[in-house]
């Protein structure tokens, strides 16, 4: 029995998603709105806000770049799967966006709730999810059975998008109001978003190391595609005026919170059999 089968595979994460479906419409946000307008300071206010844009542009993107991945399922059993995948994205999406209607601004389409958060991120934006994202789906869509561009769009978005950015943004973000008894609407349905992104990452690792025991030098591929992103990833975890010093948000550190996201990315390599050494 190899260490492959001791992870979640498609089907059953799958058999998952059928047991686990949830309704964005369905989470109460009665007191987000006051609380958001009343219980906030300024500051955090703002952190908050970026981080919000920052979920929202990642979700669009998410979910309009992921065809060519269920394009590239390799069994009947992956493409179900994958199927499933896109749609809690498109969920995702469709929920952020009604938090913003409903606790922050007045109701609009989502490309324009996106256009207004895209104005709020920085440049290391621009590098993991308008050119890396985009330019691995291209590559992917153009030849799916490609194992190499399926490799790689599978490190950029289970590893970097999900895994560092997604669960650290999720660790801090909800420590902070739960300590504080904040947003519990947005938290409730943020918890689920997390819930299902935890299965998305299964499949990443799964489908990752299986890669890599088919073709270990797929190994080095994806340790340099990380190496390439790692610098945008630590720029795109800090508030864009916090500069590149140290820096504190939400109660927590600049430190804390780039420990967690390499302490996570780290773990997960390891599983893969793929450890990162970082000079």
């Amino acid at each position: 029995m190899t260490a492959t089968s001791h992870l979640h595979d498609p089907q059953a994460l799958y058999r998952q998603w059928e047991d686990e479906q949830w309704n964005p419409w369905a989470i109460d946000l009665a007191s987000d709105r006051e609380e958001w307008q009343r219980a906030l300071s300024e500051e955090d206010k703002g952190f908050i806000y970026w981080a919000l844009s920052s979920l929202m542009v990642a979700e669009e993107r998410t979910t309009t770049k992921f065809a060519g991945l269920v394009m590239a399922a390799e069994t009947e059993e992956e493409a179900s799967y994958l199927a499933s995948q896109q749609v809690d994205e498109a969920r995702h999406m469709q929920f952020y966006a009604r938090f913003q209607d409903e606790a922050i601004a007045e109701p609009a389409t989502i490309a324009e709730h996106v256009a207004r958060s895209r104005e709020k991120l920085g440049d290391s934006f621009t590098i993991i999810f308008d050119q890396a994202l985009v330019s691995a789906h291209e590559r992917l869509a153009a030849n799916p059975t490609d194992l190499s561009a399926k490799v790689d769009f599978v490190t950029i978005y289970h590893l970097v998008i999900e895994s560092t950015l997604g669960l650290t943004a999720f660790q801090f973000i909800t420590r902070y109001l739960n300590n504080n008894k904040l947003l519990t609407g947005f938290v409730h349905g943020y918890s689920r978003i997390h819930h299902d992104e935890q299965r998305h990452i299964a499949y990443g690792v799964w489908y990752l190391r299986q890669a890599v025991e088919r073709d270990p030098a797929l190994a080095d591929q994806i340790r340099n595609k990380l190496h390439e992103l790692l610098p945008a990833v630590a720029s795109a975890l800090a508030p864009p005026d916090r500069g590149d010093t140290d820096w504190e948000a939400l109660g927590a550190s600049s430190d804390e919170i780039h420990g967690f996201a390499l302490e996570g990315l780290t773990r997960r390599l390891n599983i893969l059999g793929v450890p990162l050494s970082i000079s």
